[in-house]
């Protein structure tokens, strides 16, 4: 694997108009991202204090403080609740209680979310669909952009300077904030002791400022933050930071600090349509799908191979020189990840407290995946968007069709009631159906076949689970189930019944059970209701079941009971 740098001078010049059309292809690239960041939000510890029925309503989400242990979420109804640690009242529920039940935030419910960042200060900020501009938390050096240094216990609209603009994104550093507006314009407020508001000054920003100096007139698509430094994307592809600089995070060629905004001259050429920034590293995607990174690399968060500082921005290259289409950090981690046009997803950098200096290929499918297993702190590197009932997995979509009459081919009929499935499914799951299904079959002829050996309930769990995998039934109709198991050869489906009685049974149907086992040559499952019954014997023998089973059957039992010992006394 090789690293290079890109230099100006070996790569063609062209105009922004033919390289980068206004900002038609960013908006292209940030609806894929968009689209392409929908997972399951169950990955992330914190979200196991909820019910199925709480994740089921989740529409967008974020997990963010100091040890992930705070999270935001929308739901199906544009209703927005909070729960976790309540540090410096980043849940913005009015009081600084913790919580592990989730609280409504009336005041944001409704209101149709469009961007979100945190500040490890911390503090939130959020855009919603009608421009409008909310933040809450942490407010020492005034990064709620309300005018003052007063905690923010609840969200409150940031209307300085705001009111006649709309904001479509929003980006948290440490301990300032940035907004960008629909028109390309950029505001910053709150610390800026590195210059990273931008203002010509180091002196705290009380409210939202337009970023102007080189910027001004210019369009601007993206804003991010690392942890006191800011940079912008224009809608030609050139990139902009200002901020600390320490470690060459604004990627200048030096480490002096910039007040306000400077151009990224070793990009000068090249359509950069994405840009992310970790605690003090920076990522650069360009529409040719290259990778580039600078600044800090204690960690190996370039991926260069090495822990150099990088001052410029330097070429990274993926294994095979994959084409990039997604690249990912976080202001509060040192971690880096990339996904490329084939789905591979790469990570570097602090990876569990490990130092991954190359990019290492994992099994994930998506970026996001990278940083609720190996981030530290675990938290959200963008908000997400929770996957829709309309994008169904396989298995999602065969348990749907089962029964379906829009789709089967087949009926059957027991017990006077239909159930509707399909021949293809049926003979690719189970050998009894594959043979029955045959050109020389009677049965391959019909649109209806009539059953009369088993029970409606039995049947119709069996053809279930040829869609699902799984069986619902009480323990006395699975012994239905293990009765047809048997006798189509389904094994599996028979180990599967035996654990459904073994889980269900008790000293009233013990005997019944056992009495199936038996019938059903189930040794296993009769070596278990045997010792059942042994164990409760007393119960056992008082209760109907007992005295209703098969004479042969009973003589059995007593005879290999007494020889455990079970009527020494």
């Amino acid at each position: 694997m090789t690293h290079t740098y890109r230099h100006q001078a070996t790569k063609p010049i062209y105009s922004s108009y033919f390289r980068c059309s206004s900002n038609a292809i960013y908006s292209l690239h940030l609806r894929c991202l968009r689209s392409e960041a929908m997972v399951d939000v169950g990955k992330w510890p914190l979200f196991t204090l909820l019910s199925s029925r709480e994740i089921a309503s989740i529409r967008q989400a974020c997990v963010f403080g100091t040890s992930a242990n705070e999270a935001i979420y929308i739901t199906h109804s544009d209703e927005v609740f909070v729960f976790g640690l309540n540090c410096s009242n980043c849940l913005g529920t009015g009081d600084n209680q913790s919580m592990i039940v989730p609280k409504k935030l009336d005041v944001l419910c409704g209101k149709k979310i469009v961007s979100l960042s945190y500040g490890s200060g911390p503090h939130v900020l959020l855009a919603t669909e009608g421009g409008e501009v909310y933040a809450w938390g942490h407010n020492g050096y005034s990064q709620l952009g309300n005018g003052t240094a007063n905690q923010g216990i609840s969200p409150a609209q940031v209307t300085s300077n705001l009111t006649q603009k709309k904001v479509t994104e929003v980006a948290c550093g440490s301990h300032h904030s940035m907004a960008l507006t629909l028109d390309g314009e950029v505001y910053a407020w709150g610390y800026n002791n590195c210059g990273q508001v931008g203002s010509g000054s180091t002196a705290s920003q009380p409210s939202p400022r337009k970023v102007s100096n080189l910027l001004q007139n210019k369009v601007v698509v993206s804003i991010t933050c690392g942890q006191t430094s800011s940079m912008a994307v224009l809608d030609n592809g050139e990139v902009y930071g200002w901020g600390y600089n320490g470690n060459g995070q604004l990627g200048l060629g030096n480490n002096g600090n910039q007040l306000t905004p400077c151009r990224l001259s070793a990009l000068q050429g090249m359509c950069v349509l994405q840009i992310v920034s970790g605690y003090a590293h920076s990522l650069a995607l360009t529409d040719e799908g290259f990778l580039y990174a600078w600044g800090a690399n204690t960690y190996g968060q370039l991926g260069t191979g090495n822990k150099s500082n990088q001052l410029s921005p330097v070429q990274i290259m993926m294994e095979k020189e994959s084409r990039i289409v997604e690249i990912a950090a976080c202001h509060s981690t040192h971690t880096s990840a990339a996904k490329t046009q084939s789905g591979q997803v790469f990570m570097w950098g602090q990876c569990r407290g490990q130092s991954i200096v190359l990019p290492h290929l994992t099994h994930f499918s998506c970026t996001d995946d990278v940083f609720t297993c190996f981030a530290t702190p675990a938290v959200m590197w963008r908000m997400l968007s929770v996957e829709h009932d309309d994008f169904l997995t396989v298995v999602q979509s065969l348990k749907k069709e089962f029964d379906s009459p829009e789709t089967s081919d087949l009926k059957f009929c027991v017990d006077g009631k239909s159930l509707h499935v399909h021949k293809a499914v049926l003979k690719i799951r189970c050998e009894h159906f594959r043979l029955m299904f045959q050109s020389h079959w009677n049965e391959d002829m019909k649109e209806v076949i009539e059953i009369d050996q088993f029970s409606f309930p039995v049947y119709r769990a069996f053809l279930e689970y040829l869609y699902t995998d799984n069986v619902d039934l009480p323990p006395e109709d699975a012994i239905g189930l293990l009765d047809l198991a048997t006798s189509y050869c389904e094994n599996k489906l028979k180990k599967l019944c035996q654990h459904i009685i073994k889980r269900g049974i008790t000293v009233e149907n013990a005997f019944s059970l056992l009495s199936a086992a038996v019938r059903y040559d189930a040794e296993d499952l009769e070596e278990f209701c045997f010792k059942f019954c042994v164990n409760h014997l007393t119960e056992v023998t008082q209760t109907a079941g007992f005295w209703q089973i098969d004479g042969s059957l009973l003589k059995e039992f007593i005879s290999k009971a007494s020889k455990c010992g079970a009527f020494k006394n």
